[in-house]
């Protein structure tokens, strides 16, 4: 690990940024150039302390999962996170690694979309980022470890991921995810973090292993949904999907008509935020 280079090239990136490039509104009072270090540790999911240490040249040796993190708040390019990595004292990314790497333009896009629920997946479903009022309506999606970080893994082995649909409508949302992964599987192969999961599932989840029986192949993103928000109840939303070139990733909009329930209730999320309320406040 070398602690100075790393220090620098943190504080340099960091200072190259402006506040509109992450998505953070400009104000009159920054005196600092560029990003603040509680702008960057606030975007990478890390204490301020940490951040601070780690550019002071004096922090612990961050982890492969804390670097990536980092190269996404600070917007780095693919060259850039290897080299962020080879600093930090870590090889170039593996292939499973680099593959979550959202590209700076994806998230210049996410940036702007602040009025408005938002994520960005990785062909496994694995949340790489979300917006505030995407982990609002469906939750902190980004915290997950292992294979539990892909929603179809979760989906078929922790029954809380199925509360965000109507019963009526999990049958076909089973379909949907086990049809995506089967697409990931064809492109990735079977020794693949797609294989693995594929394995994994097939000895957890009877009904998993029935439908990949089926051999049924889509990326299905529906263009109409309805979520069950836990306060707010069934919100009606359209789906709209934009891939990279390569497929490997997607950014995911839900939207709902001016002067409908369902826009309203986003309205009101955003101002609620992920607070809960006792029954007497929800009346």
């Amino acid at each position: 690990m070398d602690r100075v280079a790393l220090a620098d090239f943190l504080r340099r990136r960091r200072e190259a940024l402006r506040p509109e490039d992450v998505g953070i509104p400009p104000t009159a009072r920054r005196r600092t150039p560029g990003l603040r270090r509680e702008d960057v540790a606030a975007l990478a999911a890390m204490s301020t302390d940490y951040y601070t240490r780690l550019e002071q040249r004096r922090g612990p040796q961050p982890s492969e999962q804390m670097l990536s993190s980092l190269a996404r708040a600070l917007r780095l390019t693919s060259d850039e996170r290897d080299y962020l990595f080879l600093l930090a004292g870590h090889t170039a990314p593996a292939p499973a690694v680099a593959a979550s790497h959202v590209p700076p333009a994806l998230l210049r896009v996410l940036d702007r979309l602040d009025d408005t629920p938002a994520l960005i997946l990785s062909n496994l479903g694995e949340t790489l980022v979300q917006n505030q009022l995407a982990a609002a309506l469906l939750g902190d999606r980004t915290g997950y470890t292992g294979l539990a970080r892909s929603e179809v893994y979760r989906w078929f082995t922790d029954p809380d991921e199925r509360r965000r649909y109507p019963d009526d409508d999990q049958d076909r949302q089973s379909r949907a995810q086990v049809a995506n992964l089967r697409a990931a599987y064809g492109s990735m192969g079977p020794q693949s973090r797609a294989g693995e999961l594929v394995r994994a599932l097939a000895k957890l989840s009877p009904e998993f292993a029935g439908l990949w029986e089926r051999h049924e192949v889509a990326r299905r993103f529906e263009d109409h949904k309805v979520l069950v928000h836990p306060e707010l109840g069934p919100i009606e939303l359209d789906c709209q999907v934009l891939f990279t070139e390569d497929q490997s990733m997607a950014l995911l909009v839900l939207t709902a008509p001016p002067r409908t329930e369902g826009y309203d209730k986003l309205q009101l999320l955003a101002v609620l935020g992920q607070q809960r309320f006792t029954g007497a406040e929800r009346h």
